[in-house]
């Protein structure tokens, strides 16, 4: 069955602009922000606060400001990743707004001021990347010298720079703002991974080493020298382990770079080389060192008293718990509830919050929007003919849902509770920035892909592989 977002040219299939979808469902999340700050506003203070009026404002003219750009820059682009981002960024700023406004805390709502600031900047860095990332292929020409920035992101917080907060080094000091550069690192890297990997999956695919036991096959390996890759993926994951105290990171970069090693290779060998290699690092890290015992402890023995009530003890998992089991169904509304009470209730355990007050049904549908993106990122890998392009949407569609699952499995204790932010919801700038940089790079692959090309003779459909057509621009100077 033809596509029915396309149209046909000349007997073929070609796909059409669909920012009329896109415009559609912008206003469909704007008027549900609206709808949520206006709740919010009217339950806390019995009125509308004229900071959710600022709020919506500023949200629904960035947002409408990126749809107008896209028309003229992007017009083949996805048409649901914006709308969905929007939703999500306007749905945290009412649940911190929320918090802050119950708290009681003067001024009542400085953090949300400050995440309205940082989305605001998001999407300013999300436009600059549709603007001059028109080309997502050339990335490929900086492949070691993107790593090499990764690497020095990574490793800034261990610096002199460094700021340690409750016994996490993730952050450095800029002055009056602290930023977290792992966020913006895990951006570069799977852009790394992709352009590497992309270059290197047949060697790493077909190149292996059979083990036999009396002439039967038992298992097939990657040659010694082919697992350098593997190793410094494994390094990078521990030495933030250690280093940094930081599990979630950790976890989540070494799990982005499995995933994309196996899609590049589709072999199983390589995936489970990888746990085993990260279960004994980390199974070693537990025996050295005390912070990721306690995690450990913690996690294991919440219900315990005295792992209750220790210092740094599991009192904000198990209230977290005990919040989402309070919300029910239907949740508490924003006027009621105790989340406000929970330490990180607006970073780390902001699903927790909109568990209690929306219940639920409230905390189904967020997840549906978040696990939405990393299916539109997922769809647009498999849309995308590069194998680069198709590696780097595959990359950041599974950050997205594996954050979420160390996030939420956190706060239910299926996983020990890492810190790990929610994207676009929670409190923090580096985080917010990083998601809308991802929001702009996906645009401009779904752009690339989805961008019809002229077939070199008729008859063919645009995007036959005997009819592509390569831009020189994207090719590099010594390969024309």
């Amino acid at each position: 069955m033809a596509d029915p977002r396309s149209e046909a040219v000349d007997g073929a299939m070609r796909p059409v602009p669909q920012r009329g979808a896109e415009l559609a469902l912008l206003l469909a999340s704007l008027g549900a922000t609206a709808a949520a700050l206006g709740s919010a506003s009217l339950a806390i203070t019995g009125g509308i606060d004229p900071a959710v009026v600022t709020y919506l404002v500023v949200i629904g003219v960035g947002s409408l400001v990126l749809h107008v750009l896209l028309r003229f820059t992007a017009p083949y682009a996805d048409p649901i990743l914006l709308p969905v981002a929007t939703a999500l960024s306007g749905l945290g700023i009412t649940i911190i707004w929320a918090l802050q406004m119950s708290r009681g805390s003067e001024p009542a709502h400085t953090e949300a001021d400050r995440q309205l600031m940082w989305t605001l900047a998001g999407m300013t860095l999300c436009a600059l990347t549709v603007l001059f990332v028109r080309r997502p292929r050339r990335l490929t020409l900086y492949t070691y010298l993107i790593a090499l920035a990764a690497l020095i992101l990574l490793l800034l917080p261990l610096s002199p720079l460094g700021h340690e907060v409750l016994g996490a080094r993730r952050w450095i000091a800029l002055g009056p703002f602290t930023v977290q550069p792992s966020e913006f690192a895990k951006v570069l890297l799977v852009i790394f991974l992709a352009s590497y990997l992309g270059r290197r999956r047949e060697v790493l695919a077909l190149v292996t080493r059979t083990f036999r036991i009396g002439g039967v096959k038992v298992f097939s390996a990657p040659r010694a020298r082919d697992l350098a890759p593997m190793g410094v993926g494994w390094g990078l994951a521990i030495l933030l382990l250690v280093g940094t105290k930081d599990l979630g990171t950790s976890l989540l970069l070494f799990g982005t770079f499995l995933a994309v090693l196996y899609a590049a290779t589709a072999r199983k060998s390589w995936v489970l080389i990888g746990l085993v290699a990260f279960s004994a690092g980390a199974y070693v890290a537990y025996l050295l060192f005390g912070h990721v015992r306690n995690r450990v402890e913690i996690w294991m023995h919440a219900f315990e008293p005295e792992v209750y009530d220790a210092p740094g003890g599991s009192f904000q998992v198990v209230e977290g718990m005990i919040a989402l089991a309070y919300g029910g169904l239907l949740g508490t509304g924003f006027h009621a509830g105790h989340a406000q009470e929970i330490f990180a209730s607006d970073s780390d355990l902001i699903l927790v919050s909109v568990g209690e007050k929306l219940g639920a049904t409230g905390l189904i549908a967020v997840l549906a929007l978040l696990f939405l993106f990393a299916q539109r990122a997922f769809r647009i890998a498999l849309g995308s003919r590069d194998v680069f392009l198709k590696l780097t949407a595959l990359g950041y569609g599974f950050i997205t849902a594996f954050d979420v699952f160390i996030v939420l499995g956190g706060a239910t204790l299926i996983i020990p509770l890492t810190g790990m932010t929610t994207p676009f919801m929670s409190a923090g700038g580096s985080a917010l920035m990083a998601n809308w940089l991802i929001v702009g790079l996906l645009l401009t692959i779904s752009e690339t892909a989805r961008r019809p090309q002229e077939s070199f003779s008729a008859g063919l459909a645009p995007g036959d592989p005997a009819t592509e057509v390569i831009d020189v621009r994207d090719v590099p100077r010594g390969a024309r």
